[in-house]
């Protein structure tokens, strides 16, 4: 068939459909209905005599004409949508980034004059999720997250390992003086619904009995004015306490325990010019942070 009769509009609906295993999400993606996407889909059966699918409209199965063209179809409008995206970040240069909110404000932000500095020309455009990324369906171009690795089809580069441990305002301790875990955990506990396990992992690794009761806050974010406001002792990732801990706000008599996740920056298996440069300076970031530690010291 020659590229003037290719009819487009179906194979992209084939496409689709291969790619998500259903035709509503699909037509979902598509922006059209779930019967569009089935007529086209007829369609292009009758015109290349060959069955697509087998099986009921709930249960479709690829047959193996389908199963032989999707690689070279995926491929195909990958190469399109990636030539569409630089064209338009040649005229705009918008980079689209999803982070976890509090890491976010506590970390990405405070740092990213660094890269709008380095690169005046690219405009950053930050998006608070921690849900799972899909770089098909989402109009990102790099996601930063926390987890232990199952990030799905996209390109992982790791930032740092994940480490919490108890952090609190100085002024709960009296005099300023050093406290073991005895006295420590007679203070109030804070916790947060984003890690309910966060205190037994932690109290696990550091051979201590696990803290009992406490107030839990919706957000990381909450969690940590908390602390700062020496409402309690809360358990946090070094990462997003770094700077407090910096600036004196906060102490970490307990130090830090690696929890097993990881923080990573995720793009797209080929990312685009932009979104390179982004995760290169997150590295950068992340190299900084490590050289400079960040464990606070006894108190």
């Amino acid at each position: 068939m020659k590229r003037g009769t290719l009819p487009l509009t179906a194979l992209r609906a084939l496409e689709a459909t291969l790619r998500h295993g259903q035709m509503t999400l699909a037509a979902e993606e598509l922006g059209v209905t779930y019967g569009a996407v089935s007529r086209q889909v007829r369609g292009l059966e009758a015109l290349l005599g060959v069955a697509l699918f087998d099986g009921p409209r709930n249960r479709l199965v690829p047959s193996q004409a389908a199963l032989d063209m999707q690689p070279a179809l995926q491929a195909a409008f990958d190469g399109i949508e990636e030539a569409v995206a630089r064209a338009m970040q040649r005229e705009r240069r918008l980079l689209d980034v999803s982070c976890l909110g509090t890491f976010t404000m506590r970390w990405l932000i405070p740092r990213l004059f660094g890269f709008q500095k380095r690169h005046p020309a690219i405009e950053v455009r930050l998006t608070a999720d921690d849900g799972p990324v899909d770089f098909a369906r989402q109009r990102l171009d790099a996601a930063i997250r926390v987890g232990t690795g199952r990030w799905g089809a996209a390109e992982v580069t790791r930032l740092f390992a994940d480490e919490v441990g108890p952090v609190l305002s100085p002024a709960l301790l009296p005099g300023g003086a050093p406290a073991g875990w005895e006295a420590l955990s007679a203070l109030p506990v804070l916790h947060t619904a984003t890690r309910r396990d966060a205190w037994t992992g932690w109290a696990r690794q550091a051979g201590v009995p696990a803290p009992a009761g406490g107030q839990e806050f919706e957000h990381f974010y909450f969690l940590l004015e908390a602390a700062v406001a020496g409402l309690g002792m809360a358990i946090a990732p070094l990462v997003l306490v770094r700077d407090d801990l910096a600036a004196g706000r906060l102490v970490a008599p307990m130090g830090f325990c690696p929890s097993g996740q990881d923080y990573v920056a995720l793009t797209p298996p080929r990312p685009g010019r932009e979104a390179a440069l982004f995760v290169r300076w997150l590295q950068d970031q992340s190299g900084a942070d490590a050289l400079a530690g960040g464990r606070s010291p006894p108190v």
